[in-house]
């Protein structure tokens, strides 16, 4: 394919901020140490549609369902 591939270095997460960033956005939901098994269905959903319904400054205050939804129109 032609792709580059980065792996980042262990106990690096500047190197990872996309991951961070998501991490921080679920903490606010679930703070750390939380047991994720105990966590309902319907507590995670309603979390990650309050995170992808967030408008976002890279996607010009659009939410990230708003941004795939004019991606494909």
């Amino acid at each position: 394919l032609g792709i580059s591939f980065f792996f980042a270095d262990a106990y690096s997460s500047w190197q990872r901020g996309s991951n961070e960033n998501a991490n921080g956005l679920l903490r606010e939901y679930f703070p750390k140490k939380t047991d994720l098994a105990a966590i309902s269905d319907e507590a995670l959903n309603k979390a990650l549609y309050d995170i992808n319904h967030r408008p976002r400054k890279c996607l010009a205050y659009r939410t990230a369902c708003e941004a795939l939804v004019d991606e494909y129109e």
